[in-house]
């Protein structure tokens, strides 16, 4: 670990040496390439080096017990050397964090699919619910929010809404939430007062850069313009703004009506679409995958049922990490912070035993 740790200091010098020359400045392409290689290495850089400073205060601490006579010096110095030790052990820790191997999609802006599942206009209902506390939460973290499709029910509910999330590191933190989402609680068409269960299922999918390829043929595409529509079939607008892509061959379709024109919803009708189709490839490909599979809390497969929200007794469960907590309102006004770091916490020490075995 401490020879790729020497490295990346090395490499670290490096880059900051270059990005002081003045031809850099003059090569944007180069400055922002260097100038976020820098940022993916600062936290690891710096931590090393209050690493290396510890161990050096750790050899000062002990060499000065050897020579020191006073009682009152000596104990200080035992303090310090506690203290630096600790440390050191902390940081040896954090190191191997930071070492992990990175997912590349981590730093990418992500679309959240919600769709209603098994419990009629009570799973609507809840996915309505459950994109308010994403949306919540987004905002909560300065995130910007824009909504790419959503069929509504004149209820307040949402059979299904589509939703892009921009911000640095929406990925990384928003896709521990893939996957079913259970409600247990009374609904309020129940005369009898029992608690019914209901299903949403999520899927967070990476937004996809231009520079991946995945292409899409102009002869499997179908793309029909209509008027956009809000509940009951009233017509929101007066001009065919609204695009539906058809995908032939997977038989995804795609919806994009919440633009003023027709060009900016094809455009977002085409990023959603290659953003499940590149998500497809990454499924199949985590599905061959077993051994990935294990080294990751829960299965990853979107069938996988992660979490319950029962409301008579104000309870949110995480299955996959067996994390209760009893503040059901405040998870639902977007306060999930708590429940997502404890899944990356499982996550990273899944893959830290995976390392060492």
């Amino acid at each position: 670990m401490f020879d790729k740790l020497e490295d990346l200091l090395r490499k670290y010098e490096e880059i900051m040496n270059e990005l002081s020359e003045p031809s850099v400045a003059n090569n944007q392409e180069r400055f922002r390439a260097l100038m976020k290689e820098q940022s993916d290495l600062t936290p690891i850089v710096e931590a090393y080096k209050e690493y290396r400073k510890c161990n050096q205060d750790i050899e000062d601490s002990l060499a000065m017990l050897e020579s020191e006579s006073d009682n009152d010096m000596r104990e200080m110095l035992k303090e310090e050397l506690s203290a630096s030790k600790k440390r050191v052990e902390e940081l040896e820790h954090e190191l191997k964090i930071l070492l992990l191997p990175k997912d590349p999609n981590d730093d990418k802006n992500v679309i959240v699919e919600i769709r209603a599942g098994a419990g009629g206009d009570e799973a609507a209902l809840f996915a309505a619910e459950i994109y308010r506390m994403y949306v919540h939460y987004a905002e909560g973290r300065r995130w910007k929010v824009e909504t790419v499709e959503v069929e509504e029910i004149g209820i307040g509910g949402m059979k299904s809404v589509t939703f892009m999330v921009t911000g640095q590191g929406a990925y990384s933190v928003l896709k521990y939430e893939s996957g079913v989402h259970r409600v247990q609680r009374v609904p309020e068409t129940e005369s009898g007062g029992r608690i019914h269960t209901s299903t949403i299922s999520v899927a967070v999918m990476p937004e996809v850069d231009e520079d991946i390829d995945i292409v899409i043929d102009e002869k499997d595409i179908r793309i029909d313009v209509m008027r956009a529509s809000g509940n009951g079939g009233q017509c929101v607008n007066t001009t065919d703004s609204a695009v539906r892509l058809t995908h032939y061959p997977t038989g995804i379709v795609v919806y994009s009506q919440t633009e003023k024109s027709q060009l900016q919803n094809k455009a977002k009708a085409f990023a959603l679409l290659k953003a499940k189709l590149y998500d497809m490839e990454q499924q199949q490909r985590h599905d061959a995958e077993a051994e990935m599979r294990r080294s990751q809390i829960g299965t990853g497969d979107r069938s996988e049922k992660i979490r319950t929200y029962n409301f008579p007794q104000g309870r949110v469960t995480d299955h996959r990490i067996n994390l209760t907590l009893y503040k059901l309102d405040k998870i639902m006004n977007g306060d999930i912070q708590e429940i997502i770091d404890a899944c990356i916490a499982a996550d990273q020490t899944a893959k830290l035993a995976k390392m060492n075995a």
